[in-house]
């Protein structure tokens, strides 16, 4: 039985997810593993539209056909999008904004770990650049149609940031939890599970932040539990702790029908169960940030630094 079985049990996406008629809808990742289960269970729910983002238009493509065949009346475009590369981010943003008038469900849930060290197209650390700093950017640059959402009759505008108990490992040193000395580097003297936890923290702090800054958005993290994907494909060889570690999780896992559940509980859940910026374990449970999540001054200065680094950024 893996970690929060019982709790996800009561969890039924499809008696406990409300109509979604004329909701928009984008999910970033959506092509594989917890993404694709969600797009999944959305279209169930007849939204108006869901925009599928994935780094490869094949795949992506490939992944609403099989949809199709569950639900044939999906509207689900594939969305070419590289959270690696602001280039791309802002042609899949433009491309959104350009073709819907409104945008009801942001789920921020691609995400890579366990990776070597590397570096984004704008010189990140390659985890915290694809994890957060490509999402804060995807985010910021489709703020004005969100925001536009909520002015519109019965809105619930909502943005779900997959976060991770990984942000309980954060580094440790004079540059706080998250380095922002060396972000800018493969920061290869660090852990690749540091690396990671640091780039879930930052999902965490975003979440408080968004919630902050734009109350008029319910923006929440969602932990989804261990779950049976291939987000650790890329395990670096040799790493015998990474090894262990994901050894260990596997024994525990569940598969991606019911990992999703806590992200379209976020997602779907009536607005008075949910606090807005919280972080939630599945299903539904808040309550469990570390004790450096709660930090209300790393938590804003996560903000200020994301907001100057973006600065200028436009459509």
């Amino acid at each position: 039985m893996g970690i929060f079985q019982a709790s996800l049990s009561h969890y039924n996406p499809a008696t406990e997810i409300p109509s979604l008629t004329g909701k928009v809808i984008l999910v970033t990742g959506g092509n594989a593993g917890l993404g694709k289960q969600s797009v999944l269970q959305f279209a169930k729910h007849s939204p108006a539209h869901i925009w599928m983002g994935a780094r490869s238009l094949s795949k992506a493509q490939a992944a609403i056909d099989e949809i199709r065949k569950e639900v044939p009346s999906a509207n689900i475009t594939a969305l070419q999008l590289d959270l690696t590369s602001f280039a791309s981010i802002r042609a899949a943003a433009a491309t959104v904004v350009s073709q819907s008038d409104r945008l009801d469900i942001l789920m921020l849930n691609a995400g890579i770990m366990a990776t070597p060290p590397g570096l984004t197209t704008e010189g990140y650390e390659i985890q915290f650049g694809t994890n957060h700093v490509g999402h804060a950017l995807l985010t910021k640059l489709l703020r004005p149609l969100l925001l536009k959402t909520t002015t519109l009759p019965n809105a619930d505008v909502r943005v779900v940031v997959l976060s991770s108990a990984g942000h309980n490992i954060p580094l440790r040193g004079p540059s706080g939890p998250i380095d922002y000395a060396t972000i800018k580097t493969e920061q290869a003297e660090h852990y690749s599970a540091l690396r990671y936890g640091q780039s879930k923290l930052a999902n965490v702090y975003f979440a408080q932040q968004m919630a902050k800054h734009y109350p008029q958005i319910l923006t929440v993290a969602a932990h989804p539990g261990t779950v049976r994907t291939d987000l650790a494909v890329a395990l670096e060889k040799k790493n015998v702790l990474w090894w262990l570690v994901v050894k260990l999780l596997e024994l525990q896992a569940y598969p991606v029908e019911d990992g999703a559940k806590s992200q379209l509980w976020a997602a779907t859940a009536l607005k008075e169960r949910i606090e807005n910026g919280r972080y939630y374990v599945p299903v539904g449970k808040g309550g469990n940030e570390s004790p450096v999540a709660k930090d209300e001054a790393k938590s804003a200065k996560l903000w200020e630094w994301t907001e100057a680094e973006l600065e200028g950024e436009r459509i």
